[in-house]
């Protein structure tokens, strides 16, 4: 079984190379982060989507 890490891009199969940190404040306490991950192609679009909900805490390089 391959247990390389995907992109959470919906239908991006590619190997994630970034984590997407991010919370909802109407649904989450601040300290808790969800995370996304990321291929290097969706990394930009992904960050988009979750900054202007006013989500996105941070980016990190994804650590295997």
């Amino acid at each position: 079984m391959d247990d390389e890490l995907r992109c959470s891009a919906k239908g991006c199969q590619e190997a994630a190379r970034w984590s997407l940190l991010w919370n909802n404040p109407k649904l989450h306490t601040p300290e808790r982060r969800k995370t996304w991950l990321a291929c290097d192609e969706h990394k930009e679009s992904l960050s988009e989507f979750l900054a202007a909900r006013n989500f996105l805490k941070d980016v990190e390089p994804l650590t295997s």
